[in-house]
């Protein structure tokens, strides 16, 4: 309660993190990690799609006739996984599998056109994001991380290496 108005509770400032952790660039990685993770989830919740359909999607337009297993290689994710994803963008008429000719006992899946018009919008929804989520950082500053972590990236992970 404030002494000018008694009903009013006295609002606590927002707890702050130990400097020990704000000095930790992997700390600070970490929980902005976090935060764009959250973000993307509830804006994409309108399209009733995820960030993980969006990459699956993505994929297929750069790279189409791919195996289930070399999706799933190329973004990282369980094989189990993204048989589900598969199925939810299938069920929307979004993707297209079909057996591999060539083996039986693959799936060759490909993006079909309604799949096309899903990712456009999806990628406004990933637009709008980066541009809030980045709004701090100038043009300059936005392609200095971008690149430092790229550079990252493709230390750890090798699929996120030079592509030329």
């Amino acid at each position: 309660m404030t002494a000018a108005d008694p009903q009013v509770p006295l609002r606590q400032p927002a707890a702050r993190p130990p400097k020990e952790l704000l000095s930790s660039t992997s700390h600070l990685l970490k929980r902005l990690g976090w935060t764009v993770k959250d973000r993307a989830v509830c804006a994409f919740e309108s399209t009733g799609l995820s960030p993980s359909h969006y990459a699956v999607l993505a994929l297929l337009e750069e790279e189409p006739r791919e195996t289930q297993a070399m999706i799933a290689d190329a973004l990282g994710y369980d094989r189990s996984h993204l048989v589900g994803l598969l199925d939810e963008l299938e069920e929307r008429d979004l993707v297209e599998r079909r057996r591999d000719p060539d083996d039986r006992r693959r799936h060759l899946v490909t993006l079909t056109p309604e799949g096309k018009r899903a990712l456009k919008q999806l990628r406004s929804v990933v637009r709008r994001v980066d541009d809030e989520f980045f709004a701090p950082l100038d043009a300059e500053q936005r392609e200095t991380l971008h690149a430092l972590l790229l550079v990252l990236a493709s230390h750890h992970e090798p699929r996120y290496g030079d592509r030329s």
